[in-house]
């Protein structure tokens, strides 16, 4: 797959994808198969915005996650499942039983009513069953919308009504550790407000007691035994939408990311090879939930486009003890391991003794997703976890990009800590100011914008595409607008420095929360922090920093003191906090990403409405932040 094998041919790939992008992705997509070639590769205007890839292409996407692979990989594993229990058996499917599972349960579908065009909602745990969902709603044409199963019935309700999907395929609850937590409860909950017509597909999982509704809910076991082996994949347009995967608003509706088979499919395929660089045969685990797009791009469809062997685990990282990633990867001899700087931080909070009885020999490569990586995070799990010999991919890309947009290409790209490095072929990312004038110099900070589209990139809001075009094209017309900040080194190597409304402009210096963030972090008793701007009267923005601490200090003046001086020492005094609160925890979702635009509702004093707050994992945390303040 015009493979990238060394830093040289990366330099040659990038520039004919400059040069004549649409050769470039021709020769990527001709790995692929098609029932038809399409007849032009690229339409496109950012200002509408209207973007169309591989026009008047046929295909469909399982054909090439799975059909394509039998006669060699049949019999090799697709999915590996590690369950929350340890003591608990494993599951292993090869692609031989996961085509047979598609299959069946796109026969299922079709026999509750669903056809090519219709939504469906997948709220499920991470089980295979929630793959083989994904896929035979893809196999048939179906478009699917996965909610994450930790979402509450009001978030789910919302997400429903929006795609308007007639099917819901859940399960009766999820295992969280020692919780056992219900799913089946929460969908019947949502659906009470539901004006649409439902059917409800139930997975038994955890053997929990749920109410079945006759005429409307149907069990999983009892349908698929009544469904044939044999299901004909649905002829689909490139453009066709594949799924619709929701991002929180800070304020408003959830907004309906939408992405097309025939794009996705090319560029989630083309990364997953080239970013791991996979090889045959090795196990690729990435522990993300398929309810985010880490989990569509890098659980399912990349590492199944390229006949992968996927782990899959419902537990979490710190049961039944902080060392159960590491037993997990030993267990299995897992080669790639591409996991979140949250994970990162609080297993290297745990300390390295939960590390050393494992090997962890079987890593090649090491990933990071989901957020900007502060550096001392960066070096444990490159010299700890890594062993000082895997390749450390920091990759940043988004929801709406659908795939990897800036990383190392492991084991090709120089590693810089800190640095999501260099565009992956095909992506010409620039930095503007605020007036929207490209910034040429180096170490410059402004906004990062993408000005030539790519593949995978979103097509519309749905349901509201004047909205796409306000978030994403209105701000800097003919150009992507991602909403980061970002600088660029004298080697063209390119710093996230976190979502622009996370910078602060304190007496006309703009200094990234990022940034302080890590330096703060750099405290020997200092987890986590966040830093957000607040209103100055001589500043503009003063800087506030909350702080979760290794545990309590004996003297708090003395630590915060300690903190602003770390802050001076790696920054200067411009960046140092102007106030520092010692907090328990931090408003995070449930993809563990920290939720800043309520730390700085409470740092302006507007705790009177938080908008979204749907995807808050812990929403009492809240309470107790405001409560340190006024205390």
């Amino acid at each position: 797959m015009n493979d990238i094998r060394n830093f040289n041919e990366y330099q040659k790939a990038y520039q004919l994808s400059l040069a004549n992008p649409k050769k470039f992705w021709d020769e990527v997509a001709l790995n692929f198969y098609w029932r038809k070639k399409w007849d032009e590769t690229l339409q496109w205007d950012f200002i509408k915005p209207d973007v169309k890839w591989f026009l008047g292409g046929k295909l469909n996407i399982t054909e090439n996650c799975l059909d394509r692979h039998l006669d060699v990989l049949g019999d090799e594993p697709a999915i590996i499942w590690e369950p929350n229990h340890p003591d608990e058996p494993k599951r292993i499917l090869s692609y031989n039983e996961l085509y047979l599972q598609v299959c069946r349960f796109a026969n299922v579908l079709k026999n509750q009513g669903v056809y090519k065009g219709d939504r469906v909602c997948i709220y499920m745990p991470m089980v295979p069953e929630v793959v083989i969902a994904m896929l035979a709603c893809a196999r048939i044409g179906a478009v699917h919308s996965v909610v994450f199963g930790g979402f509450s019935s009001t978030a789910l309700r919302e997400r429903i009504e929006d795609a308007q999907s007639n099917v819901v395929i859940t399960s009766d609850g999820y295992y969280r550790g020692t919780k056992q937590i219900p799913m089946k409860q929460t969908v019947d909950e949502a659906l009470k407000q539901v004006n649409i017509e439902q059917k409800v597909i139930v997975f038994r999982h955890t053997g929990q007691p749920v109410n079945m509704i006759s005429g409307r809910d149907v069990w999983w076991h009892e349908a698929m035994q009544m469904a044939s082996n044999e299901c004909e994949a649905e002829e689909m347009d490139a453009e066709d939408m594949l799924f619709i995967l929701y991002t929180s608003g800070s304020t408003g509706k959830p907004k309906g990311v939408v992405h097309t088979t025939g794009g996705y499919m090319v560029y989630t395929g083309y990364t997953f090879k080239q970013v791991f660089q996979y090889r045959s045969g090795e196990v690729f685990w990435c522990t993300a939930d398929v309810g985010w797009i880490t989990g569509h791009s890098y659980v399912v469809y990349g590492p199944l486009l390229n006949g992968a062997t996927v782990l899959i685990f419902e537990g979490v990282p710190t049961w039944p003890d902080p060392s159960r990633l590491w037993q997990v990867i030993d267990k299995y001899k897992v080669n790639i391991f591409y996991t979140a700087p949250t994970a990162i931080r609080a297993l290297m909070a745990e300390g390295d003794d939960w590390l050393k009885p494992y090997s962890l020999q079987s890593l090649r490569v090491i990933g990071s997703v989901g957020e900007p990586i502060n550096q001392e995070a960066w070096e444990w799990f490159y010299h700890q976890v890594g062993k000082g010999k895997c390749p450390l991919v920091d990759t940043w890309w988004q929801t709406e990009t659908g795939g990897i947009m800036i990383s190392p290409i492991a084991g090709i790209t120089p590693l810089k800590p800190t640095y999501a490095s260099l565009p992956l072929p095909g992506i010409q990312p620039v930095i503007l100011d605020a007036d929207g004038k490209e910034i040429t110099e180096n170490e410059k900070e402004g906004l990062l914008c993408i000005k030539f589209p790519w593949p995978s990139m979103i097509r519309t809001t749905f349901g509201d595409h004047e909205r796409c075009r306000k978030n994403y094209f209105a701000a800097f017309p003919g150009y992507y607008f991602t909403g980061d900040g970002a600088r660029r080194d004298k080697d063209g190597f390119y710093r996230i420095i976190g979502r622009v409304d996370d910078v602060i402009n304190v007496s006309g210096h703009r200094i990234g929360t990022a940034e302080v963030e890590n330096a703060i972090n750099e405290h020997e008793n200092v987890v986590e922090s966040a830093v957000v701007g607040y209103p100055h009267p001589i500043k503009g923005q003063g800087i506030m920093a909350f702080v979760i601490c290794n545990h309590p200090p004996d003297d708090e003046a003395k630590t915060k003191k300690e903190i602003g001086e770390v802050v001076t020492q790696i920054i200067g005094p411009i960046a140092r906090p102007d106030k520092i609160y010692i907090v328990e925890g931090l408003p995070k979702t449930r993809s563990g990403k920290i939720m800043r635009r309520i730390l700085r509702k409470i740092a302006e004093g507007d705790i009177s409405n938080f908008g979204d707050t749907s995807t808050l994992l812990e929403p009492e945390v809240v309470k107790k932040i405001i409560q340190a303040i006024k205390n």
